[in-house]
C-alpha cells in the first residue's frame, strides 16, 4: 500500500486529470504512461549528450539538433500551459513518435 508523499503526489495527479475532464481510469493511465515514456526518452538523450561531451565522440540523436527538434524534449515542453501543450503534443510530438515507429 502506498503511503506518505508518493500517495499524495498520485492523488494530486488523479485530481488534475479528473478536474481536467478525464474521468476514465484507462485514459488516465494511458496519458501517464505516455508522459513517462516522453520523460525517459529525454533522459536517454541527456545521458548520450553527457557521454559524447566526455568522450568527444558523436552520437545518434533521438531529437533533431534544431530549435524545433529540441522543443520536442520533455525538459523543454513540460512547463507549457494546457492549451499550448495540447497543441504542441498533437501537432509536433505525436507525429515524431509515429515516425520513430
Amino acid at each position: 500500500m502506498l503511503t506518505g508523499q508518493i500517495r499524495n503526489d498520485i492523488d494530486k495527479l488523479w485530481e488534475k486529470f479528473w478536474t481536467g475532464g478525464i474521468t476514465n481510469p484507462l485514459t488516465v493511465i494511458e496519458q501517464i504512461s505516455y508522459l513517462m515514456f516522453a520523460r525517459m526518452l529525454d533522459m536517454q538523450e541527456d545521458v548520450a549528450e553527457r557521454k559524447a561531451n566526455r568522450t568527444g565522440k558523436p552520437f545518434d540523436r533521438l531529437f533533431p539538433n534544431t530549435p524545433e527538434g529540441q522543443l520536442l524534449r520533455w525538459k523543454n515542453f513540460r512547463n507549457m500551459s494546457g492549451k499550448e501543450l495540447h497543441r504542441h503534443l498533437k501537432q509536433k510530438r505525436l507525429p515524431l513518435l509515429r515516425q520513430a515507429g
